[in-house]
């Protein structure tokens, strides 16, 4: 059953990862691995929090705050998901949780920034961080290995603000889970994102654009 198998799965969670990083990079950009999470409080403080909610919060599914009953219903609806192919469980992933409305965290929170635990995005709803990182502890649970996805954070140039996706790595190419578009793409297809730094559970990326890489290499030539 996979709310028993998440359990063993999700534990690992915060362990170094055994696997080599993923070799395609995204959006043009060039990535260096940082080790660590220290500069990213809200990111760990949600991880932190998300096994605390589904280990330790007791209620019935009545209950208006999620618990560890609500939690069993989740992987219960994951289940259903489990030895189907990757794109599959992408696809089902993606579009069920995009399925929730978007609600800024000014207006949930009283904060301009706040990353929540996915109990936390059921029950009030999220931003984009939030429908990402919903999305990359749903995936934990079907047994995606956490090194092959991070939450990143882009430049959006349409619109010229801060956004948050979801990147599945796989040995040929890069998916994009992003509360903006209904379906999974490459990262290849999209060309109005910039990014900045990317996060899994063991360590970081910082993203350089590659253009703008070059043009300071031929300045100090």
């Amino acid at each position: 059953m996979l709310a028993a198998a998440a359990l063993a799965v999700l534990a690992a969670a915060m362990a170094p990862a055994g696997a080599a990083d993923p070799v395609p990079s995204i959006f043009n950009s060039t990535e260096i691995r940082k080790e660590g999470l220290k500069p990213f409080p809200k990111w760990t403080g949600a991880l932190e929090k998300y096994f605390a909610e589904r280990d330790g919060v007791e209620g019935g599914c009545e209950a208006p705050k999620f618990n560890r009953c609500h939690y069993k219903k989740w992987f219960a609806l994951l289940e259903g998901l489990e030895g189907k192919k990757l794109k599959d469980q992408l696809k089902a992933v993606n579009k069920k949780l995009n399925s929730n409305k978007y609600i800024v965290d000014m207006i949930n929170w009283g904060v301009k920034d706040y990353w929540e635990t996915p109990g936390e995005f059921f029950e009030k709803y999220g931003d984009c961080e939030d429908y990402s990182i919903a999305k990359f502890l749903s995936l934990r649970a079907l047994g995606v290995p956490a090194e092959s996805m991070r939450v990143v954070v882009v430049k959006d140039l349409n619109l010229d603000v801060a956004h948050a996706i979801l990147a599945v790595y796989t040995p040929k190419k890069v998916l994009i889970l992003d509360n903006q578009l209904s379906i999974v793409v490459e990262a290849r297809r999209i060309r109005h994102y910039r990014p900045i730094f990317s996060v899994s559970e063991t360590g970081w990326w910082k993203h350089i654009n590659k253009k703008k890489r070059k043009k300071r290499k031929r300045r100090s030539e």
